[in-house]
């Protein structure tokens, strides 16, 4: 059986020992640069591997493709692939087969992270044998290579859900769900509903399906299409017999006839959002029978994700708040409803086709200034420009740090809440994120 790994990345790596390690004849190709430490891992296994280039020949020849997510199927051998009839698939669907753990799969436009870190903080600090994978972390198949764990907390993308053909998890999440990436759907908002729900595509009766019944995305989908799965639904205005909610501050989940209460107050994660993302999680640890003394602790000790409203340092009585992770609206849309105090905000990157105005009420309520940081600031500019009294443009983060610097008073918020991709300016959201950490430690 030939197995060809498109993306020389974590996941395409991690594919590829798999596959070595099932006797699978494994090549590796990569458009783009593969990193030294991945060649030294491909070359010390014994796979061929190539960069900056796709052969066909040593490709076409594939009985089945493993394509990383960042690669869009209108590459042009992606579509000589699909017409070749050749199955393209995800790691997911490659790695899954070969572990009998149980899996908790995590989805959403926001969200995701945070809940996938807590639900696996959640199981692991109650003693279960279990691995962190999918959109985060290390290669799923390469733990399901190397480890034995008996469960994994995946947290997955819309891009893994596409190649899935047979995948399920035990539990699935789907957190939330809000225009993003569309510029790999046709623009269609609906193609990417459709498969963020692909998570729960292949559930049974016996699997478990934990949704944001506020969500309006979800609940119409909900309305229009079927999932055999159970449903347990969490919400801020709604109750449940079966479900998670918050009444009175207090966050109840009732599963299987049994209930859990837990004081708002006393979590670590503050905000509204971060409620739900706990309510998410908490059903998850009752759905695995864990013990309420031990959700309450690890509710009460978790440490959050870096780059997600990350408080960085208060100098001069000025709080620096790193909120990298924040690549859509409506990630920032939860950033600024959580500032307390008048806010200088640092937004601006590669756009994926924002609507700004869903911002609107809360940047005229909460915002004091906006720094541009992005390569072509231009619909930021339009959108708020008459709504702020300061609006600057800088390019690079020392200077946004710097002038937020300048315009921020004592008692004031500095947001990092950038709405859009990094890849004009930066590596990545974490590289932008640690570049506002060091220029906010350098001040």
């Amino acid at each position: 059986m030939r197995l060809i790994v498109l993306g020389g990345g974590e996941s395409g790596v991690g594919t590829a020992i798999l596959g070595k390690k099932k006797g699978y004849n494994v090549f590796v190709s990569d458009f783009g640069k593969i990193k030294e430490k991945y060649k030294e891992v491909l070359t010390n296994n014994g796979i061929d591997w190539e960069e900056e280039k796709h052969t066909e020949a040593l490709i076409l020849n594939a009985d089945v493709v493993m394509k990383s997510p960042g690669i869009p199927e209108k590459v042009a051998i992606v579509k000589k692939l699909i017409e070749k009839g050749i199955p393209v698939i995800s790691e997911i669907e490659f790695a899954a087969p070969f572990t009998n753990a149980t899996t908790i799969g995590i989805t959403g436009s926001n969200g995701k992270t945070t809940t996938t870190m807590l639900t696996y903080h959640l199981l692991k600090s109650a003693g279960l044998n279990v691995g962190l994978g999918g959109n985060i972390g290390k290669s799923f198949a390469w733990q399901v290579a190397d480890e034995n764990y008996d469960s994994y907390v995946l947290e997955l993308s819309s891009f893994q859900l596409d190649g899935i053909i047979n995948y399920k998890p035990h539990i699935a999440i789907i957190t939330n769900i809000s225009p993003d990436h569309l510029d790999r759907y046709e623009y269609k908002y609906e193609n990417y509903i459709d498969s963020k729900f692909r998570i729960t595509m292949n559930q049974t009766e016996e699997d478990y399906l934990i949704y944001d019944a506020d969500d309006e995305a979800i609940a119409s989908w909900l309305a229009n299409n079927k999932t055999r799965a159970q449903l347990i639904p969490f919400s801020l205005t709604q109750i449940f017999e079966t479900g998670a909610y918050i009444k009175n501050n207090i966050m109840e989940v009732s599963i299987n006839q049994e209930e859990f209460k837990m004081e708002t107050e006393s979590m670590a994660l503050e905000g509204k959002h971060n409620m739900k993302n706990a309510m998410a999680a908490t059903s998850v640890a009752k759905l695995m029978q864990i013990r309420k003394a031990t959700i309450r602790e690890s509710l009460s000790n978790f440490q959050g994700v870096e780059h997600r409203l990350e408080k960085v340092l208060k100098i001069q009585n000025v709080q620096y708040i790193n909120d990298s992770k924040a690549t859509n609206v409506n990630a920032t849309f939860f950033a600024l409803d959580s500032m307390n105090t008048p806010t200088v905000w640092i937004v601006g990157g590669i756009d994926k086709g924002n609507d700004y105005n869903e911002l609107m009420s809360l940047v005229r309520e909460k915002v004091k200034a906006v720094i541009c940081l992005g390569v072509d600031n231009k619909k930021i500019i339009d959108a708020f420009g008459n709504v702020v009294d300061i609006m600057v443009e800088v390019t690079s983060m020392n200077d946004a740090v710097k002038m937020a610097k300048r315009i921020a008073e004592k008692g004031d918020t500095v947001l990092l809440s950038p709405a859009c991709a990094s890849f004009d300016l930066f590596e990545n959201y974490e590289d932008r994120g640690n570049q506002f950490k060091q220029s906010v430690q350098n001040l």
